[in-house]
């Protein structure tokens, strides 16, 4: 039967969220809605007989950068082409933008030969961290606070993306800040999982105020366990999290095409997804 390649619809990016969830990725509970925000045709499948075979996000963050994710094809339908039908869709929307993925081990050789190169490793700890002081300038954020932290962000992840943060701060979600004296100093997003609850964001300033922002996350996460995605280049951010006794696991490498986006890597302390970058 012939191959069909089309934009997926909200329903169908939850089907494509819950392949991710049956293959072991963990996402967050209602992602799906969040995601989209962030580019309502980033989201692309493979259909034969009116059936979703294969699936990728394919985010545009305006026309300079974009970023590639949640690429699964149905265990089913593997070695038919399906997957390669829709990461070359992917690729094509996103044409010449820098374009950022995030790569298991077992995929990093096969990214390099399609002209992405590592940029950095980052480790995912998981744990119920101890210890930690959290502090009376990690506050939640609010409407209010909504401009400071866009303006944040935009230092910190490669290209503006208003849309997504306006529905990623919001509840059942938990999003802290640090209030420093010259504004705002860090912030940081919680989101209940499969298991457990994932940090991403967490961008801060230093390295005292990530460990802060993860103290408070942790007691408002009801003894559950945390999951942060950290750049490994956080020497002293991970040896404190294992400190605490949080775990080192699952890793990936952040790799780029078409060279290195501006943002100041030394401000993220846990990426904010995998499928979004």
């Amino acid at each position: 039967m012939p191959r069909t390649i089309r934009t997926l619809t909200a329903g169908e990016v939850d089907t494509l969220v819950d392949w991710a969830a049956g293959e072991g990725w963990n996402p967050g509970i209602g992602d799906a809605a969040a995601l989209r925000a962030a580019d309502p045709e980033g989201f692309i499948g493979a259909f034969v007989g009116g059936e979703m075979v294969a699936g990728i996000s394919a985010v545009a963050y305006g026309s300079g950068f974009g970023f590639i994710g949640l690429y699964i094809c149905r265990p089913d339908r593997r070695g038919e082409g399906h997957g390669k039908a829709v990461w070359d869709a992917g690729m094509a929307r996103l044409g010449d933008r820098i374009i950022g993925l995030d790569g298991v081990a077992e995929q990093r050789a096969n990214y390099q030969r399609k002209g992405f190169a590592p940029a950095y490793q980052t480790v995912r700890f998981s744990g119920r961290p101890v210890g930690l002081a959290g502090g009376s300038d990690i506050l939640p954020v609010m409407a209010a606070s909504t401009a400071g932290i866009l303006a944040y962000d935009r230092q910190c992840f490669p290209a503006p993306r208003e849309a997504f943060l306006r529905e990623w701060l919001q509840p059942p979600r938990i999003a802290l800040l640090c209030a420093g004296s010259a504004g705002i100093a860090g912030y940081a997003v919680a989101r209940r999982c499969r298991e457990g609850l994932k940090v991403g964001p967490l961008f801060a300033d230093d390295t005292d105020i990530a460990l802060a922002l993860v103290a408070e996350l942790a007691g408002k996460a009801a003894g559950e366990a945390l999951h942060i995605d950290v750049p490994a280049t956080q020497f002293g951010f991970t040896a404190m999290l294992q400190a605490a006794g949080m775990v080192a696991g699952f890793t990936t490498t952040r790799m780029y095409k078409g060279g290195k986006p501006g943002n100041a890597p030394t401000k993220v302390f846990g990426i904010t997804t995998l499928e979004l970058g």
